[in-house]
Parts: C-alpha cells; sequence; structure tokens
C-alpha cells in the first residue's frame, strides 16, 4: 500500500528550485528518507523535498521559515551554488473527482502518495532546468551574433578568439549537463516500480512542454556550436595566412640579401 502524506491537507504548495551544478546526496545527515530514485526526505514538521543529484530540489508543503532552514543546511552540500536559482511554484489540490493533470495552473492529484510526488518533482525539477539554461542560452545566443558578424570584418583580436572558445564550451558543458547528467527526456526509474503512473507523468510532460523545450534547446546549442566553430575555423584560417605571408617576406628578404652579397661583394 502505498504512504499517504499530508493527510489533513486538500491542497499545498510545491517549489522547485535549480541550486546549482551538483547536490552530494551521499552526505545528507539528519533526516528521514521517505523514498529513493529519487531521494525525498522529511522537512519541518510537515513537508518533505526531493534532492536531485544534478542541483535541484523540489519542496512540498514548507512554510517560509522551514524552507529558509533547509536551504541553509542543505547549501555546504551544493557545489557551484547559483547565485540567483532558477524557482518555479504550483498548487497541488488533492480530488479523487477530478482527473490527473494540470488545470488552471494547478496540478490535481488523487491522492499524496509519496510515488506521485516523486513523479511531480521530476518533472518541476527538469521544468527549472530547463528555464536556467534557456535564460543562460538566449544571453549566449544574442552574443554569438557579433562573432558571425566578425567574418565581414577585419576586427578578428585573439581577446574575440578566446571569448568564442570560451562560448563554445559553455554550450558544450550546457549540452551534457541536460542530456548526460539530467537526461531531461528519459523516464524516471520510478515508472518501471509503479507503471500506473505512466499517464500521470506523461500528462505533466506534456503540460510543462518537456520535450519540446528540450528540442528547442537542443537546436539552439546545435546553431550556437555550429556558428562558434565557423568563426574560430576562420580566424584560425586568417592567423595561419599571416604566418604564410611573414615566410613569404622572410625568403623574399633572404633572396635579396643574397642578391646583394653576389652584386656588390662578389
Amino acid at each position: 500500500m502505498q504512504k499517504l502524506l499530508f493527510r489533513d491537507r486538500d491542497s499545498f504548495r510545491a517549489q522547485a528550485l535549480f541550486l546549482g551544478k551538483k547536490i552530494n546526496l551521499q552526505r545528507l545527515e539528519n533526516y528521514v528518507c521517505l523514498a529513493t530514485m529519487p531521494v525525498m526526505v522529511t522537512v519541518g514538521e510537515h513537508g518533505c523535498a526531493v534532492l536531485l543529484g544534478y542541483g535541484a530540489i523540489v519542496l512540498f508543503n514548507l512554510e517560509p521559515a522551514e524552507k529558509v532552514v533547509f536551504l541553509t543546511k542543505l547549501s555546504s552540500q551544493v557545489s557551484d551554488s547559483f547565485a540567483e536559482p532558477e524557482t518555479e511554484e504550483v498548487e497541488i489540490h488533492l480530488n479523487v473527482a477530478e482527473s490527473e493533470r494540470v488545470k488552471e495552473g494547478k496540478i490535481f492529484l488523487h491522492e499524496s502518495s509519496i510515488e506521485r510526488l516523486q513523479i511531480v518533482a521530476d518533472i518541476l525539477a527538469k521544468s527549472v532546468v530547463l528555464s536556467h539554461y534557456e535564460t543562460s542560452l538566449a544571453t549566449v545566443f544574442d552574443q554569438i551574433e557579433p562573432f558571425a558578424a566578425s567574418l565581414m570584418s577585419d576586427n578578428r583580436s585573439k581577446r574575440k578568439s578566446r571569448e568564442l572558445l570560451r562560448q563554445l564550451g559553455t554550450t558544450l558543458l550546457v549540452q551534457h549537463k541536460i542530456v548526460g547528467r539530467v537526461e531531461i527526456i528519459d523516464k524516471p526509474e520510478l515508472l518501471w516500480e509503479s507503471p500506473q503512473l505512466e499517464n500521470l507523468y506523461l500528462r505533466l510532460e506534456d503540460e510543462y512542454e518537456i520535450r519540446e523545450r528540450h528540442n528547442a534547446l537542443e537546436r539552439k546549442l546545435e546553431l550556437i556550436s555550429q556558428t562558434a566553430q565557423i568563426v574560430l575555423e576562420f580566424m584560425q584560417h586568417s592567423s595561419s595566412q599571416r604566418v604564410e605571408w611573414y615566410v613569404v617576406i622572410l625568403i623574399v628578404v633572404e633572396i635579396l640579401l643574397s642578391l646583394y652579397d653576389i652584386m656588390f661583394k662578389s
């Protein structure tokens, strides 16, 4: 039988936060573990939290003071934390008569079972990660245009080349993050044990447009990467041409010096 939480509540709030690049789940202490895959622990008097190793957490039914205490304690386990974490909130309603779905910005569930909350947490965590990278890549997308325009000018400095390499590295890291570690479009392992919840997962995935947003992000990443590579190759080609001219000039100078020796010293 599935364990139910918040039995005395008809509704409660959930908040997802993308705290940093990684959360060390192996060193969590003084928490009662409710479940794994993903990890869920009790927080405060009547709340709980789901923690994802890739840096996101989802809080359920927490008071503001309880949230502050929990985040303060957890901060030591977060690697490369963000100054302003991406966040997303939603109200969850428990109603057996309603179908399990998102309606008018609210999530309706039949019951507050641990497994259902884990499914909700999985979707909210992916959504907040996507929001973070959608924002950061929009900035990179704007910055890549001047590099493309530099193909038409002679103002291509080493500093710009290094900046371009940094931008390319950023896009590759994002690709590794969302594809390798977050596994945005992969179904959670929980569904292997609770296949009856797959319909709920698919409805939430569709409502939050997880796959569509992931695909759009992938297209942007590919375009940024291709643009950066083309501009960088052009810069390297131009640099190679300069070296070739230096060699030609040196050869000409050497020939002139030899002619001078022949004509005036023979």
